[in-house]
């Protein structure tokens, strides 16, 4: 289904933060490596955080769900034997459960996206395990993607240029392998942030890692075990970037609760960005109001910490005055699409005046708002869907976003929250 986006005169209300796609895979994978039974309360719903729940259903675990929590047994260091494992479009999921499988004989993973994850390349993460015993058959780096264990701890290299999933999934099994390990991270490490967030929900998990200060290295004690647990999911920024930027362009008078003001999350820095931007915007006892006047300044934003907000953030920078500059995203590019060039060509059809570099999205901003009139791909991308939608508010003409279901990868509900707030949108088949 395609959503028509029209302009919107103001955004007032207030919502609930969905809960953290990131922390929630995270949390979940933690209690299927657990030996017992562990609860994660408030858990996301969308299709990353349903892919794991169900690929770790499908390798031994117990869940059983309600409204408020999950309920999960875990299998331990011993994930069951299958055939096929199939994560659908989920990046992270995918690279995590490449790394678990190494416990595992064999598995084998299918590539339903072809068009989307089946074009992203985790060569870096293969080679890691392929240091570490593991047997690979691979596409190019891509899927379809066959692992073969078992691996043994040592000492492994992994680059940090392309993605931190990488590395973060060698921190979830190098703790349950017998040797000890040391990780050594080349390269330019990127998302820095999200492999604090993975630590954080280790430590929580009783596993001990040690880091250096710039996280270059880690060396993990082998024949550690998952400690079974509760976990509560924290509100999630990176979506609600793209609610606080949508408020941020308009007269509005929006509220966003559970925002946790000491969040690791690196997209917290949307708020300091939206600021800097000159949006009223206030942060307090874990809420975020924006009050809105449609007016804005251009930003310079070094957007390696807060990759998931940076879209928001431009599609914000669209409208400002002056010319805004993000900058050291060029892992935008190996996410669901090419987020700076394939983003960046949907902004110019709307009538968006941008340019990208390699490493760089460059904005000049017109507060007089877009022309729209068109229509405009969504590269199956969630996060380019909801950035164009903050665009498509202050366009002269509707925009029509074809396959806007794809917002449902990290969040549902984001246009039944954008409609409660006063967005004027619409879907079409």
């Amino acid at each position: 289904m395609d959503v028509i986006v029209r302009r919107t005169e103001k955004l007032e209300g207030a919502i609930e933060a969905l809960s953290s796609k990131n922390y929630t895979t995270r949390y979940l994978l933690a209690a299927a490596l657990a030996d017992g039974t562990s609860t994660v309360r408030f858990p996301a719903h969308s299709e990353d955080s349903d892919a794991m729940r169900r690929c770790i259903a499908e390798l031994g675990a117990e869940l059983e769900e309600d409204d408020e929590k999950i309920v999960i047994k875990g299998f331990g260091r011993q994930p069951k034997k299958i055939a096929e494992l199939n994560v659908g479009n989920a990046g992270a999921v995918l690279r995590f459960l490449l790394a678990v499988s190494a416990l595992s004989e064999d598995v084998h993973f299918v590539n339903t996206y072809p068009d989307s994850l089946g074009k992203r390349p985790h060569d870096d993460l293969i080679d890691a395990l392929t240091q570490m015993g593991a047997r690979i058959d691979h596409n190019g780096g891509r899927l379809p993607i066959t692992v073969k264990g078992p691996v043994k701890g040592g000492k492994v290299t992994v680059s940090g240029e392309v993605s931190s999933q990488y590395l973060s999934a060698l921190l979830f099994l190098t703790p349950l392998l017998e040797a000890d390990s040391e990780i050594t991270v080349t390269g330019d490490l990127k998302s820095k942030v999200v492999v604090g967030q993975t630590l954080e929900v280790l430590e929580q998990a009783g596993i001990a890692i040690e880091a250096n200060d710039d996280y270059s290295l880690f060396r993990v004690p082998g024949g550690q075990f998952y400690r079974a647990g509760e976990y509560a999911v924290q509100g999630d920024y990176p979506g609600s970037a793209a609610i606080l930027a949508a408020a941020s362009v308009l007269p509005s008078d929006v509220t966003v609760r559970r925002l946790a003001v000491n969040s690791k999350q690196g997209e917290r820095a949307v708020v300091d960005v939206l600021r800097m931007m000159e949006a009223p915007l206030t942060h307090e006892n874990d809420i975020a109001v924006v009050r809105g006047t449609g007016s804005l300044k251009a930003v310079e934003f070094d957007g390696d910490a807060a990759t998931d907000a940076v879209l928001a953030m431009v599609a914000a920078a669209v409208f400002a005055e002056g010319t805004s500059r993000f900058y050291n995203v060029e892992n935008l590019r190996y996410k669901e699409c090419d987020r700076i060039t394939d983003y960046l060509a949907e902004l110019r059809k709307a009538g968006a005046d941008v340019e990208e570099k390699r490493d760089e999205i460059i904005v000049h901003g017109r507060p007089q708002g877009v022309a729209g009139g068109v229509r405009i791909d969504s590269h199956y991308d969630h996060r380019v869907i909801m950035a164009l939608t903050i665009v498509g508010l202050r366009a002269d003409q509707p925009i029509t976003i074809a396959d806007a279901y794809h917002v449902a990868k990290s969040y549902p509900g984001f246009f039944d929250d954008m409609i409660a707030l006063g967005a004027n949108v619409e879907w079409v088949k």
